[in-house]
């Protein structure tokens, strides 16, 4: 048998480690290491038929990601992102967005007193069948059409060809505008987090604006340093996300419900108490109380995004999508279970400085320093939730520009050639969030409103692509298409995600309390608002000469492609080969 030698020093494989660990089911960290030791003191062997086996599957999985990039070259967009992401780590990606049992946890002074432990438990489970109609009814877009764009594609590839170009347009502004808006949710929550631990500690803590804007400063560019200069970690950083998150649920359910046995609320205080303390009436009460579940399950399109940066998009990206917003189910139902279980005064929950989460662990635990060591979950969730959001956000507003959506889209459809992400767009998003968290120090009710806002329009544009395609007799995507819904559960969720978005439309924009005032009145219907008139002027003086919007001849994958893109591992690299 015979043997070859490699001198000292020189490694003709590297380019080919990353690819080749992946379809190796190796971790690529490892094989670099391995392939770059010198093993022996002069020489490192190499067997033929290793090499052979290593080609042929590198091969495959460059012919795999050529038929990715081939299928995006037809719906008129050019693969610039690389496909860094694993099916594990965009689902980490995925659920970091919505964070579901730390978004619910946080917000539940929402429902509490608009509703009560009922509508805190079986609020969310409502919204989450929902919000799986819709995602339902977006997977079958995002299986024909795998594109950055989403909403705003598909829009415009199933509407009136007449009526195409703008009606993509004004989604992908409240698209753009939404998720820009939706990015600040990220350091508002973890800065609020912050904020009840000193007020926890120090009763006589009085907090400013200033303090809170600073610490949402701090989130926010900690959010962007990670993107702009650690996107091949990003993969490992999502990963680490959904595992933290994960450990997080597990160990502050255990331990609260430790902490307070046998002192338990009863079954019926959880999950059949109504309370309404905002002066509407029970049943609208209630009804606006399904805001904390909705706004905890919003942002399940960040798997939509991002979904040119995953291999085998057309099959893997629907599956992500849902998974999500299942697992944020389950684990929002177990959580807030648990807390209402624990709860010993109700209105201290609703009233105290530290914030509803934190006050329901001490109220368990009895212990301060154990409160908020148990905080520390959620709060390291938060920086995984603001980095994630504002990847997705830069992602989309990148799309947007590609198509000249947006003011100077050359500037913000370009790709920096050394760091591999749309640089220009992160700091679209980045300028765009703390010119918000200056608005929350002139006015806090504005910057709610800016919130509020960003949820509506979310909605609007999941509604969109659905409601064309029912309009249009649910007739306008390929049968070609990996994921399809049948005849009877297409019209059904079809309808039942776009009367979700009409109802949720509603109630965000409902004042929360009367009688109503100028500083209970919600806002969010001006700042949603806001976006549409700045839609309308960008179409009129530069839209309707410049935008070009996606092409109509869009096709989907063909059988063969999907069935080359399957042969390769999907146990991808999670960063880019150098």
């Amino acid at each position: 048998m015979q043997l070859y030698e490699r001198p000292r020093n020189q490694n003709p494989w590297r380019k080919y480690i990353t690819q080749t660990s992946a379809s190796l089911s190796l971790e690529p960290a490892s094989l670099v290491s391995f392939v770059s030791s010198p093993y022996s003191s002069s020489s490192f062997l190499f067997h033929p038929c290793t090499h052979t086996l290593a080609m042929e599957e590198v091969n495959k999985h460059t012919a795999a990601l050529s038929a990715e990039a081939a299928a995006l070259e037809r719906m008129g967009v050019k693969q610039e992102l690389h496909r860094n992401f694993s099916k594990l780590s965009m689902l980490g990606l995925a659920f970091a967005i919505l964070n579901s049992w730390t978004a619910l946890s946080t917000s539940m002074n929402l429902a509490l007193p608009s509703g009560g432990p009922s509508a805190v438990v079986w609020g969310l489970m409502v919204a989450g069948v929902c919000n799986l109609c819709l995602a339902a009814s977006l997977a079958e877009f995002l299986s024909a059409y795998p594109t950055a764009g989403g909403q705003y594609h598909w829009a415009s590839v199933i509407s009136w060809p007449s009526y195409a170009r703008s009606i993509g347009f004004v989604t992908g502004w409240i698209n753009v505008g939404a998720w820009v808006c939706l990015t600040a949710t990220g350091g508002l929550l973890g800065s609020t987090l912050v904020l009840n631990i000193i007020s926890l500690m120090d009763e006589t803590y009085e907090s400013k604006a200033w303090h809170q804007f600073l610490i949402y400063v701090a989130f926010t560019l900690a959010s962007f340093l990670i993107n702009a200069f650690s996107t091949r970690l990003l993969p490992y950083f999502t990963k680490a996300a959904f595992l933290w998150s994960l450990a997080g649920f597990v160990i502050i359910s255990i331990t609260v419900l430790a902490c307070a046995s046998p002192n338990y609320q009863s079954g019926s205080f959880v999950y059949g108490t109504v309370i309404n303390e905002v002066g509407w009436p029970d049943g609208l009460a209630w009804m606006l109380g399904l805001l904390q579940g909705a706004f905890a399950l919003t942002g399940f399109d960040g798997t939509i995004h991002m979904i040119e940066e995953i291999p085998n998009p057309t099959i893997e990206g629907p599956k992500i999508m849902l998974y999500s917003i299942g697992i944020g189910m389950f684990t929002g139902f177990v959580f807030l279970s648990c807390l209402m279980f624990v709860i010993t005064d109700i209105d201290a929950v609703n009233s105290a400085s530290a914030g509803p989460l934190l006050t329901i662990i001490y109220q368990a635990t009895n212990s301060k320093a154990g409160a908020v060591c148990l905080l520390m979950f959620p709060l390291v969730c938060m920086l995984f939730t603001s980095t994630a959001l504002m990847t997705t956000s830069s992602r989309m507003s990148y799309a947007f520009a590609r198509d000249r959506g947006l003011p100077f889209s050359s500037v913000f459809a370009r790709v920096h050639t050394g760091l591999d992400v749309p640089l220009n767009a992160l700091l679209w998003t980045t300028g765009w969030v703390v010119v918000f968290g200056l608005v929350f120090l002139g006015s806090s009710s504005a910057f709610n409103a800016i919130v509020a806002a960003s949820v509506v329009g979310l909605g609007v544009t999941y509604a969109i692509p659905p409601a064309i395609h029912c309009l249009r007799g649910r007739n306008m995507l390929p049968e070609t298409r990996a994921f399809k819904l049948g005849k009877v559960s297409g019209w059904t969720a079809n309808i039942v995600g776009i009367l979700w978005t009409v109802l949720t439309t509603v109630l965000f924009v409902f004042p929360p309390e009367n009688p109503v005032t100028g500083n209970n009145m919600n806002y969010s219907i001006v700042a949603f608002g806001v976006v549409l008139v700045i839609a309308g002027l960008q179409w009129i003086f530069d839209g309707r000469k410049n935008y070009v919007g996606p092409q109509a001849e869009s096709h989907t994958l063909t059988d063969q492609e999907i069935a080359s893109s399957s042969e390769h591992d999907n146990s991808v690299p999670e960063g880019k080969a150098e």
